[in-house]
């Protein structure tokens, strides 16, 4: 399919690339603040030091996203990002919740990885070269938080006894809220039809669903969840925030909101 540049783009296109584009900039961003969280307290120095560069490259992607965004509704990416009342924000479900233990953190990064990865997989095939070549450029970054995730996948699971229940029972825990990462866009019908979304979300959950499931089966465990064929629509959404949520909004806004208008 011929790329289109963002002049080509119509107001309806232009509308709903916005709504895509500002999920995946908020993912990134609340994963990446909620996770520096850990920096000082990680479990073992090198994790430390590994924690706070995956954060720090979270916020990286989502500065980029952010950026796209501006660009495209002639906005301000900072104002994007710190400017938002935090029912603003459409970020999935799963990353409503605090850092929690360590366990906590590596059930969720293992959701959110595995499904981050099918989804900028295939939106290196959007129609769309902007977002075609910041999938492609993430992906290979995002390859290496994969690894790192499912070596403490591996080394709870080996380590048995609280170690992997915890695990487990945190996997479950968030199971539901994972799927909203795949949540049904306003405007999918309109992306898809120009080819910017390359597939359906339904066809990502699916295939993120057989994906996970062959990491964990080689940890012994299993889907936490029902994974039903075809998947259902996420109940969770991008939509309602917790009072968790809002205490991290005051904590990142903190700074913004000290000198609102200014550039940081």
């Amino acid at each position: 399919m011929t790329v289109a540049p963002a002049r080509s783009l119509g107001p309806t296109e232009s509308a709903a690339l916005a709504e895509l584009l500002l999920t995946l900039a908020d993912d990134e961003f609340i994963l990446g603040f909620w996770d520096s969280e850990w920096t000082g307290i990680a479990p073992i120095l090198e994790e430390d030091v590994a924690m706070s560069s995956i954060s720090q490259d979270e916020i990286g992607h989502a500065r980029a996203w952010y950026e796209l965004l501006a660009q495209l509704t002639a906005d301000d990416a900072d104002r994007i990002a710190f400017g938002r009342a935090p029912d603003e924000y459409r970020h999935a479900a799963l990353l409503n919740h605090a850092r929690g233990d360590w366990a906590h953190t590596v059930a969720r990064r293992l959701l959110y990885e595995t499904a981050d990865a099918v989804r900028l997989e295939s939106l290196t095939g959007s129609s769309y070269a902007p977002v075609a070549e910041l999938a492609a450029k993430m992906r290979r970054e995002e390859t290496y938080h994969l690894l790192h995730w499912n070596a403490w996948l591996r080394q709870l699971t080996a380590a048995g006894g609280e170690a992997r229940d915890r695990l487990v029972a945190a996997l479950a825990l968030r199971w539901s809220d994972a799927q909203s990462i795949f949540a049904p866009l306003a405007g999918e019908g309109i992306l898809r039809a120009g080819g910017i979304l390359p597939e359906a979300m339904a066809a990502l959950q699916k295939r993120w669903h057989e994906r996970l499931g062959q990491w964990l089966s080689a940890a012994g465990l299993s889907l936490p969840g029902p994974a039903t064929d075809p998947p259902q629509p996420s109940t969770a959404g991008r939509t309602g925030r917790t009072p968790d949520f809002a205490w991290l909004h005051s904590e990142f806004t903190l700074v913004a909101r000290s000198e609102e208008g200014a550039t940081w």
